[in-house]
């Protein structure tokens, strides 16, 4: 029996070890990939299924390398432009943080457009992010590809020191953190609140001093940071918008590749968007134990309460057409993507309930 568990453990073990361990070793290709994160966060946990994979189904052909941090760029800025020279092959940006190269991209920030995973999850593994990938590679001349839409945190949702925000009007006055970028500001401003721009560093002393009191994050970035110990105590799942993870590749390094060993690279890619998509899911529900058990206050919205919020919000999309570039284009798309899954989805209830 001992011998028998031996054979099949030692079987298991070769199967699942990454086939480039034991590859003929001529690596022809290697891919730098960074993330201005930690081993804790999602993005790594994407990275981890991208390499195993890419470095098994080539045959050893193409290397990962992992760059969690700041060792080859700080910011996006810094990153998106060793993407396009070519020195970094592969990261991964915010909608916020690649916004001042490609302003459309905070389209993926504009509230209450997709209502749940599933209806995110659909659109972001169709032609939706194709179209955005078509803008962006026209935006760089070439430079900068797009290669898929992750999640990198679940879903954002309002959070605050002061009370329970059940609807607009208990939003307003208060100070909330935002980043720079003009939409998130715009969003709290329609909501009735004070955008207050803070690097993200800063964010838990801000909170301790009052300097802010709110924040649109979501629950593993909520307990990763410890706000709760600054004063955060309030969150309402208003889920107001996806927190989209960009994966950016050099193009001219992906084309410099043979097409087989692209299409290795694009399943990777398709493996590393579905383990970002799960691992927040899985991170979440002791994210939200833990907020609740040290007190916390976690309210989710009456649906006529979150049709308030939306209808509060809604004249973000009119600024945003008016005054992003491509703003429009990529708007129409969004909302195109999202019928079309709402109905496959919806087609889909009805043939599981009946």
């Amino acid at each position: 029996m001992l011998k028998t568990l031996t054979k099949v453990a030692a079987t298991a073990a070769f199967l699942i070890a990454p086939m480039a361990a034991w590859a003929d070793g001529h690596q022809e290709f290697t891919i730098r990939a960074t993330a201005n994160s930690n081993e804790n966060d999602e993005d790594y946990d994407g990275l981890i299924v991208f390499k195993n994979y890419v470095e098994a189904a080539s045959n050893g052909k193409i290397g990962v390398e992992i760059f969690m941090g700041t060792q080859l760029c700080a910011n996006g800025a810094e990153c998106l432009e060793g993407v396009a020279e070519g020195s970094i092959d592969v990261y991964i940006s915010t909608s916020g943080g690649a916004a001042g190269i490609f302003p459309y991209v905070q389209v993926l920030d504009l509230p209450y457009l997709m209502a749940n995973d599933r209806v995110a999850e659909e659109v972001l593994t169709g032609d939706f992010t194709r179209k955005m990938r078509d803008m962006a590679l026209e935006t760089s001349d070439g430079a900068i590809r797009l290669m898929t839409i992750g999640n990198t945190g679940g879903w954002r949702n309002f959070a605050n020191t002061k009370r329970r925000v059940q609807g607009p009007a208990d939003m307003e006055g208060l100070k909330i953190r935002t980043v720079v970028a003009d939409l998130p500001q715009e969003l709290v401003r329609a909501l009735g609140a004070s955008p207050t721009p803070i690097p993200w560093p800063e964010l838990f002393t801000s909170f301790q001093t009052g300097v802010v009191e709110g924040s649109k994050n979501g629950i593993t970035d909520i307990m990763g940071m410890k706000f709760p110990d600054a004063g955060l105590q309030y969150v309402t799942l208003d889920g107001h918008a996806y927190m989209g993870a960009l994966w950016w590749m050099s193009n001219e390094n992906f084309m410099a590749m043979p097409e087989d060993m692209r299409r290795v690279v694009v399943d990777g890619f398709s493996q590393l968007q579905q383990a970002t998509f799960a691992s927040p899911k899985r991170k979440s529900i002791d994210a939200y134990a833990a907020f609740v058990e040290g007190g916390g206050d976690l309210y989710v919205p009456t649906p006529d309460e979150k049709a308030a919020f939306a209808a509060a919000a809604e004249p973000v999309q009119a600024w945003f057409r008016d005054n992003v570039d491509g703003g429009s284009e990529i708007l129409d798309a969004l909302i195109a993507a999202v019928g079309e899954a709402e109905a496959g989805l919806n087609a889909g209830y009805e043939r599981d309930l009946n």
